[in-house]
């Protein structure tokens, strides 16, 4: 017999009942699984439960332990279908079978230098020689725990799927339940997981893509923050280890030197890059209108982290190799430019700025469905702030207050002090659970998760109802029903009511429609545009129902119905579109810009262009989205034409435009009147980089008074073009008075 086939007879074999029974009084009577890896776990005690006095909790809430160690063990991450299941990433390649590029500084270089997967393995290949095998010596998996008795305790851990040990293997980090299947990111892949026999372990595994992991980089800047926008398609985040990747049906991305968004169908198919420039986004979430965030880890060089707004086409100004640059200061441009400050601090105008500085070590996100907890946490967002000991690490809750065309933060406090949760989610039974790593930085060989609830909000009838309906699923409910429940109190209703009524194509669209025009609810208005999104990809006539709604009186519901026309490339939207532009509202016109990006339209050049120059630079959400709107239209003669413009932010919006597309003609701007263009256009020949127009970047070394970012691109311009013209430029920068001594 294989060892394979052995293990899969053993994982649900219980443990025998002498032994349970000597197990604490609190674990008596759990059915555990037997594993490989039971020396490596601690035995079950009551420390679980006695760790609960040094963890506080929001006023008004209670906290109870739900799960302990023997049941799991170093919890990288958690999500709870809709059964009240929880699903958890258990690593033991943690610190021993995945590299941490401090640790082989000496193949820095090599590293650095890799472009695919395959010559990440390459690599280890020729520096490890036969020891490159350890690496697979353990594999993550994922736990099914459960609570099968309503107890309200869980008392059943399966080992849902195991096996994930290649060399190439990172740490398993993301898991999204949806529609009866388990999307598991593990580089180097996105993995689609199924059990169809009901017995708690997976036997369907599909590689949905694959090439995530280009680079060894740090420990846990991996593949993971998978979720389920309100498209109905699957998001999801890589670290710093960057991205050479491919699907199926050969849709691909290719991020290799920073960190970033993906997006795709839930069968894996049309994958695109989202957004880029973030260094380890350890999870996503949406909120109740669509917008995504993520918390992305700072490089520990003094810099806070940042809880940053995520939009398509952003770029979050983060590259792999600052972390190695030392020179002329330590953490390089990232931190001497300080291109990690929130706005209006930020200099570089590429970068879209963060919402607010926010903790040390962000993690798990979660957004607060709308039952469960008091009214004062509606519309809450939580972030968990891993610190690496329990007693200094929070998870944070707040707000977003809109600001412009984006947002700032509000009603920021502590919901959970104490803990060294590593993620957080929320129950269909109401309250949230939190998984505990326990302490430090290494595998600790234990894992808990608490639940920290409402004890009043819980009797209220909405916690019941909201658990039912998730629990008996939506896939069979009338649709009258599923388009009753678009206006439910709670986000997850509501999102499955969407998709499964969608689900149904053409029979919905009478449904939908009438919700989207008018409802006494505006969140069921928008479920009801996005719904009409998803079957407007089959059935464009899905989307006659959303193009009137640009003209709507609720500003919210233009920006949707906009964002929605956009995704569908809807060509006879243009003209109400363009309209859009001017409209009173930031968010309107965001998404209108940024869908006429997607249509092409270049009758669309010149309305982008006066939204760019009454924005005058002030709100660089809606500069990034004239951008995107400019990009997509590939006029390069209207941006030429334009280049000459007498306001400073046309031509901010012209020169970014031309970054995006990467092309030469953006060294103009080397000579314009306003240093912060110069300084941009100097940004982008050299680190895009745009290689014809590197030698104008080089003469900027004969002239005198240029910001010392500017002159350092310059220098390595002249460098990296190695003519001796060249080489007689940089001998007599350096020999000229007054030269700066990096």
């Amino acid at each position: 017999m294989s060892k394979s086939i052995l293990l899969a007879a053993v994982r649900h074999v219980s443990l025998p009942a002498w032994f349970l029974a000597s197990l604490s009084t609190a674990w008596a009577g759990h059915e555990l699984t037997h594993d490989d890896y039971s020396k490596e776990i601690h035995t079950a005690s009551d420390e679980g439960q006695q760790s609960i006095g040094h963890i506080k909790v929001a006023d008004g809430l209670s906290i109870e332990l739900w799960a302990a160690e023997p049941m799991l063990a170093n919890p990288v991450c958690m999500r709870v279908d809709d059964k009240d299941r929880v699903y958890v990433v258990e690593t033991f390649r943690h610190t021993s079978d995945v590299l941490d590029i401090r640790g082989h500084m000496d193949w820095l270089t090599d590293d650095l230098a890799c472009r695919t997967v395959a010559d990440r393995v390459a690599l280890l290949k020729r520096k490890m020689g036969p020891n490159v095998r350890n690496m697979t010596k353990d594999d993550d998996r994922i736990r099914l725990i459960e609570d099968t008795t309503g107890s309200g305790v869980a008392n059943k851990a399966t080992i849902f799927a195991a096996g994930f040990n290649s060399i190439e293997a990172g740490i398993g980090a993301g898991l999204l339940p949806l529609d009866g299947k388990l999307y598991y990111a593990d580089i180097p892949a996105l993995y689609l997981l199924q059990d169809t026999t009901g017995d708690g372990q997976a036997d369907v595994r599909k590689e949905l893509s694959t090439g995530y992991g280009v680079h060894i980089s740090f420990l846990g800047h991996d593949l993971h923050g998978v979720c389920v926008g309100p498209d109905h398609k699957i998001y999801f985040s890589v670290g710093d280890r960057g991205a050479n990747a491919k699907a199926a049906d050969g849709s691909a991305a290719y991020l290799p030197d920073t960190g970033g968004v993906f997006r795709c169908n839930v069968d894996g198919s049309h994958l695109e890059i989202f957004a880029t420039g973030l260094r380890n986004p350890q999870q996503l979430v949406f909120d109740d209108y669509g917008n995504l965030f993520t918390g992305d880890n700072n490089p520990d060089y003094g810099d806070p982290a940042r809880w940053v707004y995520v939009v398509q086409g952003g770029d979050s100004g983060w590259r792999i190799g600052y972390q190695a640059a030392h020179l002329p200061r330590g953490g390089g441009p990232w931190m001497w430019e300080e291109l990690y400050q929130v706005a209006p601090k930020l200099s570089g105008a590429y970068i879209l700025p963060p919402v607010a500085h926010l903790g040390s070590g962000p993690s798990g996100v979660a957004y607060y469905p709308g039952t469960g907890l008091s009214e004062k946490y509606d519309n809450h967002l939580f972030m968990v702030d891993f610190r690496g000991g329990h007693g200094n690490s929070v998870v944070h809750s707040f707000t977003m207050k809109p600001k412009g065309a984006t947002y700032e933060l509000a009603d920021h406090g502590e919901f959970i002090k104490g803990m060294l949760a590593t993620d957080i989610d929320f129950s269909p039974r109401g309250g949230m659970y939190a998984c505990d790593w326990v302490d430090g930085w290494n595998k600790p060989g234990k894992g808990r998760i608490y639940r920290i609830f409402d004890a009043v909000a819980q009797k209220d009838p909405i916690v019941e109802e909201t658990r039912k309906l998730l629990a008996d699923g939506f896939e069979k409910r009338p649709n009258e029903e599923l388009a009753r429940l678009l206006s439910h109190r709670d986000h997850r209703v509501r999102q499955n009511a969407q998709f499964a009524l969608a689900a149904h194509g053409d029979v919905a669209i009478p449904l939908f429609a009438p919700i989207a025009a008018k409802s006494d609810s505006r969140l069921a208005r928008l479920h009801a545009i996005w719904g009409l999104g998803e079957i407007g990809e089959k059935t464009p006539a899905a989307l006659d129902a959303v193009t009137p709604l640009l003209s709507d009186g609720d500003a919210e519901v233009r920006a949707q119905a906009a964002k929605v026309l956009g995704e569908a490339r809807l060509q006879s939207a243009t003209a109400r579109l363009v309209k859009l532009l001017a409209d009173p509202e930031a968010r309107p016109r965001f998404f209108a810009a940024e869908a006429l990006g997607r249509l092409g339209r270049r009758e669309a050049v010149a309305p982008l262009l006066a939204m760019l120059r009454d924005n005058d630079d002030k709100d660089g959400h809606l500069r990034h989205a004239g951008v995107m709107g400019l990009t997509g239209s590939g006029d390069v003669d209207a941006m030429m034409a334009a280049a000459k413009d007498p306001s400073s932010a046309v031509r901010m919006g012209v020169l970014l435009t031309l970054r995006k597309l990467g092309r030469p003609e953006i060294a103009m701007f080397l000579s314009d009147s306003d240093p912060k263009l110069v300084s941009e256009a100097a940004h982008a020949i050299n680190d895009m980089p745009i290689e014809p127009a590197l030698p104008q970047l080089a003469a900027l070394l004969e002239r005198k008074g240029l910001a010392e970012p500017v002159l350092l691109r310059a220098v390595n311009a002249a460098y990296r073009i190695g003519t001796p013209q060249a080489a007689r430029a940089l001998a007599a920068f350096a020999a000229r008075e007054g030269s700066p001594e990096w």
